[in-house]
């Protein structure tokens, strides 16, 4: 890479924001963010002009990251868990008597945000599995007081949805084998009957999303009769279902709904990038103005009750993340602020879609980031693998793109089979398919980038956490011939005990583990094979692990395990210990201490650049 180009420093790429998430309160007078203070990001107010600004919360420790406000204009709502364990408890902040509530204090329960209307601003509906670690029941969270009301017993759901009465209406029931079944009642004293039953390859798909105004339809989005996800509305007296909208390869991605008739005003859909589809004429002007008045790909994050101001976000691939206020009257932005706007003074890289045909003739969508100021030819290149595997890469501006490519590194991201976005036919190739054909997809998309000249094969990192974790560690094991490293972020390595040791909430969707993966009790052989410890004596490459200790998810075992078997037989490796995170790092001096070790560890191995 050119030594022209300035690096980047690790701490403005992956430090706290200057200002990020903000959110207008009901009466379009004030705003809350989230902004450091004293070096944790916290929860700020000011007037809608950042005017007056203060923090109103006092975290001294993770950080809070999510905040917005209730419908009554006096309370500021966050979550927070302890030290990664996801555990999240509902915190209100009343911005009138500066108090900070933890409203669900309860020990080893994870809290849900069920619903918030403007029709009961005083009230949260909120779930909780107090009584069933597997199940949430809904509760009444009345906000002045704090006083929590059962109004709902779970009889097996893992999703709710209240109607505009604040009465839960439909759920979603797991099938023994793998499926999902909205269910739905027309009181809170009737009998739950069945909406629609979605088999095994529905499944991931499907999910109720919101009710009509009068409580009489409901809106699904579903691939049931079809290959991606549709939004579609369901007649629940006459029994009529009407498709709203669809695109024939990109899911359903983002349904907006107007804040007071409920009716649907446009729905989104990311394909190689985010497009929105307007779907009401009050909306058309509005956003066809937003799309143009800024480069970048633009999302609505929220807005007052009178509808009248919206807070909309600009997403770029090489710049910090822009937010404005729009006033729909005056078909005007009022610019608030860059997330990071220290990137401004650097030269950042480009994001650009590829396509790559994999050997059986599938064909994958990803991105290409190439480092700034050189020619991509013959370049050291960083496979970087998404987590889920039921979640997709996408368009804009991505940190850790950004931190490969400036030290030098080609970028590769592919949606390999088994992500999600691109319909149910390219997420159900990957049914059992961990370690086989979705980790060809990975190599056939470094040999692509190696055809086109565009990669050194001799300097091949493979780099991801959660589901990337798990593929880094296939590739050191499986086919260590194809890399020179591997960083693994919480990543699985025994697939057996990944399944035993779900979460207690999960635990209802086991059925759809063992289709997707592999059933531990029937097949251990299978899943063995398929899991690197299986394999740890023929890792040949240096590989770095780092590891939550509190992950609920990939817990501390899966990555102590593989390092102890390196270890037993003297493999080259490092392993970094998170005592106070979970999966994945949210304070920054622990994102500082991973992202400078696996820095360095790359520059050792592929050769670029390294902030000193």
């Amino acid at each position: 890479m050119s030594t022209d180009v300035p690096l980047v420093p690790r701490e403005i790429l992956f430090g706290n924001p200057e200002r990020t998430g903000p959110s207008l309160s009901p009466d379009g007078r004030r705003l809350a963010w989230l902004a450091p203070d004293e070096g944790v990001l916290n929860v700020w107010l000011g007037d809608v002009d950042l005017g007056d600004a203060r923090a109103v919360t006092n975290d001294r420790d993770r950080g809070i990251r999510t905040v917005e406000w209730a419908h009554d204009g006096r309370h500021l709502l966050y979550i927070q868990d302890e030290g990664g364990d996801e555990n999240w408890r509902l915190h209100a902040v009343d911005v009138e008597q500066g108090t900070d509530r933890d409203l669900t204090p309860f020990e080893d329960v994870q809290a849900r945000v069920v619903a918030l209307d403007k029709r009961f601003p005083e009230h949260v509906l909120v779930g909780l599995n107090r009584d069933n670690p597997e199940l949430h029941d809904v509760y009444s969270l009345h906000l002045p007081s704090g006083e929590l009301e059962q109004v709902f017993e779970n009889p097996g759901f893992i999703d709710v949805v209240a109607d505009p009465d604040f009465r839960v209406r439909a759920g979603v029931v797991p099938t023994e084998s793998g499926g999902m079944s909205i269910l739905v009642r027309d009181d809170e004293d009737d009998e739950w009957r069945t909406l629609l039953d979605a088999p095994h390859e529905d499944a991931l798909g499907t999910g109720p999303l919101a009710f009509s105004r009068d409580g009489r339809h409901l809106l699904v989005v579903s691939p049931l009769d079809a290959n991606a996800s549709r939004l579609v509305r369901y007649d629940l007296t006459g029994g009529e279902v009407e498709v709203v909208a669809e695109d024939p390869s990109y899911d359903v991605a983002d349904v907006h709904l107007h804040p007071d008739t409920r009716e649907v005003l446009w729905v989104s859909f990311l394909r190689e990038r985010i497009r929105h589809r307007a779907l009401d004429e009050a909306v058309v002007d509005d956003l066809a103005f937003l799309e143009e008045a800024e480069r970048g790909d633009v999302s609505v994050l929220g807005q007052d009750h009178d509808d009248t101001t919206w807070v909309v976000a600009y997403v770029r691939d090489d710049g910090p993340v822009r937010y404005h206020l729009y006033d729909r009257a005056q078909r005007g932005l009022s610019f608030l602020f860059e997330d990071r706007p220290e990137l401004g003074a650097y030269e950042l890289a480009r994001m650009d879609p590829i396509r790559v045909t994999a050997r059986d003739g599938l064909e994958l969508q990803g991105y290409l980031t190439a480092p700034v100021g050189v020619e991509p030819r013959q370049l050291p290149t960083v496979l970087v693998v998404h987590g889920g595997p039921w979640a997709r890469d996408a368009w804009g501006y991505d940190p850790e793109a950004q931190w490969l490519a400036n030290r030098g590194y080609l970028v590769l991201q592919i949606n390999f089979r088994g992500s999600a976005g691109y319909g149910k036919d390219f997420l159900n190739a990957g049914d059992r398919e961990w370690g086989a054909s979705m980790h060809d997809d990975l190599l056939d998309t470094v040999q692509w980038a190696v055809d086109a000249g565009y990669t050194d094969p001799q300097r091949v990192g493979i780099y991801g956490g959660s589901y990337g974790g798990y593929a880094a560690l296939v590739g050191a094991t499986l086919t260590p011939e194809w890399f020179a490293c591997a960083v693994d972020l919480v990543g699985p390595s025994n697939l057996k005990t990944l399944i035993e040791s779900v979460p207690e909430y999960w635990k209802p969707l086991i059925a759809q583990f063992h289709n997707r993966v592999g059933n531990p009790e029937t097949e251990p052989e299978f899943l063995w094979e398929r899991s690197p410890l299986s394999r740890a004596d023929q890792v040949s490459i240096p590989v770095l692990i780092a590891q939550g200790a509190n992950d609920p998810r990939v817990k501390q075992a899966e990555s102590e395990q593989f390092v102890a078997a390196l270890r037993e037989r003297a493999i080259d490796h490092e392993y970094l210990l998170f005592e106070d995170e979970g999966h994945g790092f949210a304070k920054p001096e622990n994102r500082m201490r991973f992202y400078a070790a696996t820095e360095t560890f790359l520059a050792r191995h592929l050769g670029g650049r390294e902030e000193r």
